[in-house]
């Protein structure tokens, strides 16, 4: 056996794994019948959905069977009958759905949800770590579930593929919701976002140059607005300049060029992310003060905190206050304004996982074959297997290369 096929697993589970071959012959892939259930959401304002109708007919053409709480696909256009006529079944009892092998939803599961769902069942569904509560981890483990978070999933280039999914979108529509709050009809300045002949453009200003940021500026440009992209990373300015493929401002955050920029453009978003904790905040209310009345502020970030001192969360219901008579939009889902287009998305990831476990015979051998889904894993069979949140929660916290390995 040679060691390349375990690149990605850690070094004692690959000694485990070169151990006499008679007790490692692999195990062969076999088809396995798969139960799949999905709830609907109750988390507030979450309008999306994992798997499309068509996502549906594929699983059920491959032998597996789908189970959809009623109205579970409603919010994002989805009806009852565009499931059960690709062969889905459409159940009443949220009970009953959590009875299923597997669990597909998007938001993390409630305490009540937890309690509905069965022992040794496998979870997909957000992990939302920096809201997560012990007792609901606690609840998880308790059940000897395994549960995988898709924020962590990784596709071959090692890009997390959901979070990049899901920040395109919001990077894209962020724009379209300034060129809404520009317009008259939300009391704006009543500018055309870009511009046109003989009418200088819109500026944009974007702090942060991730996957959200350059879908901004994508968008931005496209419409003929000015935009300038600050963040702290050369490197990331560079990537977003080469991907975007034609000049555009940059700048490394510089508090006097920020201020200026700042308080001279017409809408300014917020997309800077940490990797752990609170989002930076770039902007003072001082400078909010002094921006152009009707100015716009999105602020991406305010799930983390936000990126203006002035930005406070608010929601798809109300998503907009003014500060300073400057128009600041909070909402922290920006991708359940457009829950369809990003279920499209969504599906596009899960349905090939769901497929591959089905192929394989289980979720372990998928485990074993591809790094990309090991990493989203962070309960293994009631193990806890997510350093982080082991030290957190202070749990102990088990090797999943081990884990697998001791299960193959």
């Amino acid at each position: 056996m040679s060691e390349g096929k375990y690149s990605g697993f850690s070094n004692i589970a690959k000694q485990a794994m070169m151990q006499p071959q008679e007790s490692m012959l692999e195990v062969k892939s076999k088809k396995n019948k798969l139960y799949i259930g999905i709830p609907k959401e109750v988390s507030f304002q979450e309008n999306r959905i994992p798997l499309t109708p068509l996502s549906v007919a594929l699983l059920i053409n491959n032998g597996h069977e789908v189970m959809l709480e009623s109205n579970a696909g409603r919010a994002a256009n989805f009806s009852d009958s565009n499931y059960s006529e690709q062969g889905a079944q459409i159940v009443y009892d949220t009970k009953r759905i959590y009875q299923a092998d597997i669990i597909i939803k998007i938001a993390p599961p409630t305490m009540e949800e937890i309690a509905m769902m069965k022992p040794g069942q496998l979870l997909i569904s957000a992990l939302q770590v920096s809201t997560l509560k012990a007792e609901c981890l606690h609840a998880l483990l308790n059940k000897k579930i395994t549960a995988l978070c898709f924020e962590h999933l990784e596709d071959e280039g090692g890009s997390l593929t959901v979070v990049r999914a899901m920040s395109e979108i919001v990077g894209a529509t962020s724009v379209l919701i300034a060129a809404e709050y520009l317009s008259n009809i939300f009391e704006g300045k009543g500018l055309m976002l870009g511009g046109i002949t003989g009418v200088p453009p819109t500026e944009i200003v974007i702090l942060g140059a991730g996957t959200v940021g350059e879908y901004a500026a994508r968008t931005a440009i496209s419409l003929g607005a000015e935009v300038k992209v600050f963040d702290p990373s050369i490197y990331k300015l560079r990537r977003l300049q080469n991907n975007i493929g034609t000049r555009v401002f940059t700048s490394v955050v510089q508090p006097i060029v920020l201020e200026k920029a700042i308080t001279t453009c017409d809408v300014a978003i917020g997309a800077m992310r940490a990797d752990d904790g609170r989002s930076p905040c770039l902007v003072s209310e001082a400078t909010v003060s002094r921006m152009k009345p009707n100015s716009v502020i999105i602020d991406v970030s305010i799930d983390q905190g936000g990126c203006f001192e002035t930005s406070e969360v608010t929601n798809h219901t109300h998503p907009v206050f003014r500060k300073h008579d400057v128009i600041h939009y909070c909402v922290p889902n920006i991708a359940s304004r457009v829950a369809r287009t990003a279920t499209y998305a969504l599906t596009n990831i899960f349905s090939p996982i769901l497929l591959d476990i089905g192929e394989h015979g289980s979720l372990k051998n998928v485990i074993w074959q591809k790094v990309g889904i090991r990493k989203a894993v962070y309960i293994y069979q009631g193990h806890l297997t997510n350093k982080h949140m082991a030290e957190r929660f202070n749990i102990p916290c088990k090797d999943l290369d081990l884990l697998v390995v001791s299960n193959h």
